[in-house]
């Protein structure tokens, strides 16, 4: 369906503004949302490590936890690579921070009835030259992070 570019007394824009802030608040909550996941994650590690550490030092010895620690290492390993397998994302935490940012997103997006598909086709009326879009499901990309008129990797930087 064509649409035509919309004027500046377009009530297509008013609509396209609210759906904007609705989405920024989406955006902002996702993130948080991730960044728990990951500070969860750095707790997690170093609870590990601590434990190791005492294990090491002070509980047993070099020679029994060596094995251990190795076995827990290639654990972690094979899950970076299971990451890869079934996103074909690099097992980087900024790989990892675009996957769960996008689940996140379109969970919330369900939550509050946010109609992805209508906001592309006014960010498409409004900023022809511009869209980036917004993904939705198996279809999502990177650049689902990012508002109509930014890069994924610099709303990132900014982020």
């Amino acid at each position: 369906m064509y649409q035509s570019i919309a004027s500046l007394n377009d009530p297509r824009r008013k609509e396209l503004e609210n759906m904007e802030k609705q989405k920024a608040m989406i955006d902002g909550k996702a993130k948080a949302q991730v960044q728990t996941e990951l500070y969860c994650g750095l707790g997690f590690l170093t609870i590990q490590t601590l434990g190791f550490m005492r294990l090491t030092f002070w509980e047993l010895s070099w020679d029994v936890m060596e094995p251990i620690c190795f076995f827990v290492t290639s654990l972690h390993f094979a899950f970076a690579y299971l990451f890869f397998i079934r996103t074909s994302t690099e097992p980087t935490f900024q790989g990892y921070f675009h996957r769960r940012f996008m689940a996140k997103q379109e969970r919330l997006m369900k939550t509050y009835n946010f109609d992805a598909n209508r906001y592309n086709e006014l960010c498409k009326a409004c900023y022809p030259s511009n869209h980036v879009g917004v993904g939705v499901g198996a279809n999502a990309k990177a650049e689902t992070f990012s508002p109509p008129i930014q890069h994924a990797e610099e709303t990132l930087l900014r982020a």
